[in-house]
């Protein structure tokens, strides 16, 4: 489980990615996959969450990484490279943004 607290001081990354209800649950498996083959076995990696509208229009993806570089370097990976390249496939886009947490209430 992936708690969030103010006091993290590590690197928080939000990812929404947009497609059709006709490729949703394709995104979703080969997300799931790339978190339980590649990306939970990556150096800092702490956890991450997958959420999916009801619309089947959007994924959200939260990540939570030791350090910025631990998570830049994951994208950097061969096998994420080609990894995102499919995901690529199946999503009109994708935006990773970098956060950090301003308040928990």
């Amino acid at each position: 489980m992936t708690d969030i607290s103010s006091d993290f001081h590590g690197q928080t990354v939000i990812c929404t990615f947009e497609m059709s209800p006709a490729t949703a649950q394709d995104l979703m498996d080969a997300l799931q996959d790339a978190y339980a083959n590649c990306i939970r076995h990556q150096p800092g990696f702490i956890g991450a969450g997958l959420h999916m509208n009801d619309a089947q229009t959007r994924i959200a993806n939260y990540s939570k990484w030791q350090r910025r570089e631990d998570y830049q370097a994951m994208l950097r990976n061969p096998e994420m490279i080609k990894r995102n390249r499919h995901i690529g496939t199946l999503c009109r886009g994708f935006e990773p943004v970098m956060y950090e947490v301003a308040g928990v209430y």
